[in-house]
């Protein structure tokens, strides 16, 4: 679908964003889309603790504490 996209496209796209926005606003949308995209990474790839998982690799399963076993 979006394979047929050439460079005028594009260009009309850009255009149409930055009629849509302004000129002066394009900076601010960008940095907010990178903060989200960063939030974003950082809650898949937590451990479940609201730590980020640094190795890339997921912690250990934590082991039963029920005392009955």
């Amino acid at each position: 679908m979006l394979g047929n996209l050439t460079g005028i496209h594009l260009l009309v796209i850009l255009g149409i964003v930055v009629l849509l926005f302004g000129a002066t606003k394009l900076p601010a949308l960008a940095k907010g889309i990178g903060q989200s995209l960063n939030i974003f990474r950082n809650e898949i790839h937590a451990d479940g603790s609201g730590k980020p998982v640094v190795d890339g690799t997921a912690p250990a399963a934590p082991t039963s504490t029920n005392p009955t076993e």
